[in-house]
Formats: C-alpha cells, structure tokens, sequence
C-alpha cells in the first residue's frame, strides 16, 4: 500500500520498543566503517574516473567551518581552503558546473563579510556556478548582524538554516532572508533541552508556526533523565507540526507542501546525504578539516585534526584520512536504503532490474528480520513493494537496520563473544 507523504502515526507502545541506538544513514556504509587503507591516491584516481562514458554525475561541494566565533583562526583557515581547492580542482574529470554548495560545521557566518566574499571567489575560480544552484549556509542568529543575509544573497546563498534561539534575532535573520530573496528557510529546534517543559516547549512552537519557516528540523537533544518526558515533547511537536500542515519528510525534516523537499519526496526523488535530505544525486566534494565527500562509489573524509590538515597541504598533498570503496553488495544495500530513508517504500522489481539480483533470494535472512517489524505494524511486506506504514515513519532507522550488513556482522561477532 502507498500511503500518502502526510500520513504519520505516532505509537508510543512502538517506540518505546524501537527506539534503539542505530545509524542515522546519512550514508551506507557508516562512516565508522571507512578505513585509512583509502588515500590521496586513490581519492585522485575516484575524481579522474568522474567522466567515464562521457557522463559525470551532478556536482556538489561542502565546506565546512568548524570554528565558532574564532575570527584568529578564521583568516588562516580560509588560505588553507583556498589551498585544498588548488589542489582538488587539477584531478577533477568531467563537468565543472558546481550544483549545489552547503557551508556548516561550527557557525559559518562567524566569517567577516571580506572572508565569505574570498571563499565563494576562490570556490568559483575553480567551478562555474550551474542554472539554478543551491547555496546554503547554517546561521547561528545570535551572531548574523544586520545586513548579513543581504551580503549572503548578493553572494549567490539562497537557503538558510537557522538555529533557533531567543525570538527577535531569529525572526530579524529570518524577516531579512526572505526579504532579499532566499528560497527556503529553515529553521532548527531542540527537544528534550534540560528544564524543557511541555508548557515552554508548547510557546516555543507557537513562535515557529507563527514565523512559519519552509522546513523544520526537530533534533532531540541527547542528555534529558525523562525518556518519558522526552516521548511527550516529541509527540506534542508532531502533533502541533502536521496540524499546521507540515509534510514529515523523514527523520527529523519537516517541510510545507510547497518547498522543494516535500516536491521531490511526492515524486520518489528525493535523496540523503552526509548534509541531510536533499533535492539533488551526485558526487559531493569535501572541503576543510574532518569533512566527508562522496565521489563515484567511493567516500572519504578528511584530517580531523587541524594541525594534520594544515601539515598535508603544506606538504601539497590532499588532506585525505581515510574512506571507503564501496563493494556491489555495498551498493545494491545503500540503494534499499535510501529508498526506504527517504520514500518510505522500495520497489523491488526496480532494484532488481538495476542490481540483477533476485530480491527475495539476495535478502532472505533480512526479509525475514523484516517479517517481525511487520507483525509490529510497522512495515508491509507486499509481492513487489516494501511500505513503510505511517507508524513506522518515525522509526525508519529499525527498518533500515536489517539491510546494514556490518550492522549484522557486528551484533553476530558480539553474541559470539557472549557465548565463549
């Protein structure tokens, strides 16, 4: 059965018994299971094979900032990108044409204006900004002055997420986004915050619908005592967000039925990345200390030691710690994944036309793990789909988990453990 984008059903009972730690699968395999036998060699060889068949995959670049509010360290740090991207550029095969870029990491707009202008400079001295780019940046609203938004929009950002914080700088921030022209607006709210009450957390969400953002990322904040208390913050939030008519995109997104999200959704579209829920496929360059990109069928990560990311590019080498090469299994995993992650149902004649595999053959063990869940209701098992129900949604990740073959290989290398 296809259920529609707005059906979510929250069943406390089940996720009281799923709600288990697990991968948020913003990609598969987990970047815990990358290894530092993945180079600088083999990352240039991944950018050389981009145009293979003549054909590269879109293009997108992630740069992150991760310091907050450390504008010693910024002007230097900001070389040293300039330095990764001279570097990068020469090995890279196919189309320049950049798609999409995200700055993140700590607070990206602790930057000077001068600084941002010299980092989208250098970024397109290397790439030619595609029809219809996408650049975003994560604000913390506290530390955007006046005028900031108008400066990122002359720059080319048309996105914003903002950290929620007190009211007037985030409706300030978020009143001057759309008043020069930022397509979305996001906004990202915290529950389960300690001294977080429902009452608080109820006015709290009466100032969110009333500022009425494009999407809403709802993250549960890792130390509240009360798992039970944090069970009713996060029912009232949902509750409060679909009434309003918010689309549960998965995970944590919420978007309205107009923004781009909720579009690509409806049309079996959309992706997920390292940066979250996306409109766009393809490969994702990785810029700065500690970042993940995605190339081909291959990921990598960065230094995540500052000094280390410095050495490697003062030497003239790409800062690569350590990645992965992903195997077919990796990949015919990763697709029912990110199907289920971001569609809520996989079809299983078409992984079996692009992976030549008999589904039911290739999965047996998972789809009888999977035989549990649907006698739970989350699930349906049905002859040519696998839907997720609208009381599943909010427990995507215990459906995904039985694909995850490392996943699988690790709690079996435990028991065996337990046994001896």
């Amino acid at each position: 059965m296809h259920y529609p984008a707005s059906d979510l059903v929250i069943d406390p009972v089940l996720i009281r018994k799923y709600d288990v730690g697990g991968p948020r699968y913003t990609s598969y395999p987990t970047v815990d299971r990358f290894i530092e036998a993945l180079g600088e060699a083999d990352l240039q060889q991944w950018l050389a094979r981009r145009d293979v068949g003549g054909i590269s995959q879109p293009l997108s670049l992630y740069v992150h900032l991760p310091f907050c509010h450390d504008r010693g360290q910024s002007a230097k740090y900001i070389k040293y990108l300039e330095k990764e991207l001279a570097l990068l550029a020469p090995h890279l095969a196919g189309s320049r044409a950049l798609h999409e870029m995200h700055w993140g990491g700590g607070t990206p707009n602790f930057l000077g204006g001068d600084e941002m202008a010299a980092l989208v400079h250098a970024v397109e001295s290397h790439f030619e900004r595609a029809p219809r780019a996408q650049y975003s940046i994560e604000i913390d609203p506290r530390h955007a002055e006046p005028g900031r938004m108008t400066l990122l929009a002359d720059l080319g950002f048309d996105r914003v997420s903002i950290g929620a914080h007190s009211a007037e700088p985030t409706e300030r921030v978020m009143a001057e986004a759309r008043a020069c022209g930022f397509r979305s607006v996001n906004l990202e709210l915290i529950y389960g915050l300690p001294k977080q009450t429902l009452d608080r957390f109820q006015r709290t969400l009466d100032e969110v619908l009333r500022l009425a953002p494009d999407r809403i990322a709802l993250h549960s904040h890792a130390h509240l005592p009360s798992a039970e208390l944090k069970l009713q913050l996060l029912t009232l939030a949902v509750g409060r967000l679909t009434r309003a008519g918010y689309l549960y995109i998965g995970m944590e997104d919420f978007a309205l039925p107009s923004d781009e999200l909720a579009a690509a959704q409806s049309r079996g579209r959309l992706t997920r990345s390292f940066q979250g829920y996306s409109t766009l496929s393809g490969d994702v360059l990785a810029l700065g200390v500690s970042a993940i990109g995605q190339i081909g069928a291959a990921y990598y990560q960065n230094c995540q030691d500052l000094e280390r990311y410095y050495a490697a590019l003062d030497a003239g080498r790409l800062p690569v710690l350590r990645g992965l090469a992903l195997t077919a299994d990796d990949l015919v995993r990763r697709a029912v994944i990110q199907a289920l992650m971001c569609n809520f149902r996989l079809s299983i004649e078409a992984i079996e036309l692009a992976y030549l595999i008999d589904f039911r053959a290739y999965f047996a063990a998972e789809l009888a793990e999977l035989r549990r869940l649907a006698d739970d209701g989350l699930v349906e098992l049905g002859a040519d789909w696998i839907s997720v129900t609208p009381q599943g949604r909010l427990l995507v990740r215990a459906i995904c988990m039985p694909f995850d073959r490392y996943l699988r290989e690790a709690r079996a290398r435990a028991a065996y453990a337990r046994v001896i």
